[in-house]
């Protein structure tokens, strides 16, 4: 499976501050919480991502890894059945996530998500959780960080129907991962083609937010407002940019997700083990944890 990830020499080479003997001292750090997966799990490349989203900090690695790990091992549902050929089949044809190949110019990699039709039967809110955080995952592994992410949704096929299927408790949960957990740098949430009942939909969310996030938080009227944030040749030709139709795209993450299976089996064999953790245990107050954002600090 660990053919698949990133060559590291690659992160080292294309980021001067990314030092290795910080990555060695967090793999040490980690290889010592009997609580967490082992060095044999927890690889390189993961200690670079999550040095990476914490801007080199390792204390606020330390924390981001733990965060990491319990949150797989207590919201297990959203990192389980995740086999991209049978439980995941129908949302993978119905919604689209995947991530643009050109960046922002401020080298932003954007998380581009849509209903790929308006029948609402189809969606369950759970399955597209499931399939953002492998999409998101699977670049990290195969192509690096990115200076940080943009998550751009187009709601034109959204309908009310999808509204009610939603669950306010495993909305928090994934907020939740977004900003304390996943190794990630969020810089901003762009929602288009906003429909009726966007109220609704922000109430779902906003919530749950840190202010630093709420404040990068944008629903845009026009494709003139996105571009402000993401140039136009960003986008897929169907939005007026350069980048492949989103009919190709969708057909081309359903089979790289598909092909790298394998991935999603490794992933789900990392949890905590919560009768070795050395301190207290997280599993009554782990949602309770509050802290400083760390994702949309400046560089």
């Amino acid at each position: 499976m660990t053919s698949t990830l990133i060559n590291v020499k690659v992160l080292y080479d294309k980021d001067k501050c990314l030092k290795k003997e910080d990555v060695d001292y967090l793999l040490e750090w980690a290889n010592k919480q009997q609580h967490l997966p082992k060095i044999n799990a927890f690889v390189e490349v993961q200690a670079i991502l999550f040095l990476h989203s914490c801007y080199y900090r390792q204390e606020l690695a330390k924390t981001t890894i733990d965060n990491f790990f319990t949150f797989k091992t207590l919201c297990s549902d959203i990192f389980t059945n995740r086999n991209p050929s049978t439980s995941m089949q129908k949302i993978l044809e119905h919604s689209l996530v995947t991530i643009l190949s050109k960046k922002t110019p401020e080298g932003y990699s954007v998380i581009f998500i849509k209903c790929v039709e308006s029948n609402s039967d189809n969606f369950n809110l759970l399955d597209a959780l499931k399939y953002i955080n492998m999409v998101c995952m699977l670049h990290l592994y195969q192509e690096g960080p990115p200076n940080g992410y943009l998550i751009l949704v187009d709601l034109n096929e959204m309908t009310f129907g999808h509204v009610l299927k939603m669950r306010p408790l495993l909305a928090k949960h994934f907020v939740y991962y977004l900003q304390e957990a996943m190794p990630i740098r969020l810089k901003g949430i762009h929602f288009f083609n906003p429909v009726p009942f966007m109220d609704k939909i922000l109430a779902l969310v906003k919530p749950f937010l840190k202010n630093e996030i709420l404040d990068a938080l944008y629903v845009h009227e026009t494709i003139d407002a996105l571009t402000k944030f993401v140039p136009l040749e960003c986008l897929p030709v169907d939005y007026g940019g350069s980048e492949e139709t989103a009919a190709h795209l969708h057909e081309n993450i359903r089979n790289k997700l598909i092909e790298n299976n394998a991935v999603f089996d490794w992933e789900e064999t990392l949890r905590v083990d919560e009768s070795k953790r050395m301190k207290e245990s997280k599993m009554n107050d782990f949602f309770g944890i509050d802290g400083t954002f760390k994702k949309l600090e400046i560089d």
